[in-house]
């Protein structure tokens, strides 16, 4: 796996700011090169605030999105337009004010119950829709960037230190029980899925991600710190402030 770099920001502003530099740079390059840039999304508060950041320079600059995929990291179980859903809330931030064909935006499926099969079957489904993505070449498409939130408790995506989802090396995507974080059920790409990555940013704001990151950086026990096996074939960078670079 990719050894780790580390940029360092002030603060979150700056943090967003620096992300969508090179991602926007990134996106551009793709299109010049007449091919698919496929993007994973996260949520989170510096998550959704780099979006924002993103579509203010989409809007600016005139971004050509045609060519672009974007898919998620990880979900709420929620009903379709929960507020506490990342598309619902990647929408407000971003897609909902730039022109990318609808079918490019692989949104992870919503919840009609609670039920756990309801949940499992959604995980087949977004693991069918990334193999069919990958037209033969794998189980998920070539992710050129996976952007990844970080919480305290050292998860990425849905992968939380002790669940079973941390070790599932078979599935693109899996059902997220008894999740620490409310709500309890969620879904998530799996490590492998997020390794098959072009390129992993994990973004950390505040102090209290300042361990995560420590063990992040340090890799290790993905039983102890699931963000230590998030690391991309190209490139893995954590994009952090100062608060949050303050145990490195």
């Amino acid at each position: 796996m990719t050894e780790p770099e580390i940029v360092r920001t002030t603060d979150a502003k700056q943090l967003a700011e620096s992300v969508v530099s090179r991602l926007a740079k990134l996106i551009v390059s793709a299109e010049a090169e007449e091919r698919e840039f496929h993007l994973v999304l996260t949520g989170g508060g510096v998550g959704i605030q780099t979006l924002g950041v993103l579509r203010d320079e989409a809007l600016a600059s005139g971004m050509n999105w045609g060519h672009v995929h974007l898919w998620w990291g990880d979900e709420r179980f929620l009903p379709e337009g929960d507020p506490e859903r990342n598309q619902t809330q990647a929408c407000d931030a971003l897609i909902n004010d730039i022109d990318i064909p609808s079918h490019q935006v692989h949104p992870m499926p919503s919840s009609d119950g609670t039920d756990h099969a309801e949940a499992e079957r959604a995980a087949t489904n977004y693991s069918q829709a990334l193999s069919v993505a990958a037209r033969g070449r794998g189980p998920v498409p070539e992710f050129d960037v996976c952007l990844l939130g970080l919480g305290p408790d050292n998860h990425v995506a849905s992968l939380f230190p002790g669940l079973p989802g941390v070790h599932e090396n078979e599935a693109a995507a899996v059902a997220v029980h008894d999740s620490p974080k409310p709500p309890p059920t969620r879904i998530s790409l799996t490590l492998p899925s997020i390794r098959s990555s072009r390129q992993v940013w994990v973004l950390a704001s505040g102090a209290a991600k300042a361990d995560a990151v420590r063990l992040g950086v340090a890799g290790g026990s993905v039983d102890e710190a699931p963000v230590a096996g998030a690391r991309g074939t190209d490139k893995t960078v954590f994009w952090v402030d100062e608060a949050a670079a303050s145990k490195l």
